[in-house]
């Protein structure tokens, strides 16, 4: 064998680029008729969580229908792992109050980013998929062509409480350097 030896620091920086497929950017844009968790209104912020990740939005005080308008970007190694959202609501004596959670599947979101899309015109809807028991879709969920970008919008009913929906948008980031799809 020739060369210089790999040092293990090294050996783990390039797994990781060697793994990792690209970004994924999830724009939290609002809740709709999150649940009350104070005397009339909540302070809600939502967690997002895939593999080993965590992210978290800013807390918007006294609003059960905040606009976050937030981009929140995860990295992206294994695209079958499930992403979770959770919404709380700030509590600044006690424990944080759950106000729901969702789930969510990039798949088939993945699967529109490889189609050589080139020179379809912006707007074409690419792909759906359906409302149904396995995921936590509040409507049907379309991915798009827009502006040369695959984007999916998003309406996710939150599970584990009386209401609840957040709305949210990805949009892939290739990285220079990472294996890519």
């Amino acid at each position: 064998m020739t060369g210089s030896p790999i040092t293990p620091q090294n050996e783990r920086s390039t797994s990781l680029m060697d793994n990792l497929l690209g970004l994924l950017r999830i724009r939290i844009k609002r809740g709709v008729n999150l649940a009350v968790r104070d005397v009339r209104s909540s302070d809600p912020y939502v967690v997002v969580k895939m593999g080993r990740q965590k992210l978290k939005t800013r807390v918007i005080k006294k609003d059960v229908n905040p606009e976050w308008n937030e981009d929140l970007t995860l990295s992206i190694t294994d695209p079958s792992l499930p992403i979770k959202l959770t919404v709380y609501d700030h509590d600044t004596f006690s424990k944080d109050d759950k106000m729901g959670d969702a789930e969510f599947d990039i798949r088939t979101y993945i699967e529109a980013l490889k189609m050589n899309l080139g020179e379809i015109p912006s707007g074409t809807i690419i792909s759906k998929v359906q409302p149904g028991r396995n995921n936590c879709l509040a409507e049907e969920s379309t991915i798009d062509w827009k502006d040369g970008k695959v984007v999916q919008d998003i309406c996710l009913r939150l599970r584990n409480v009386e209401c609840g929906e957040v709305e949210i948008q990805l949009q892939w980031i290739d990285l220079p350097g990472s294996k890519g799809l």
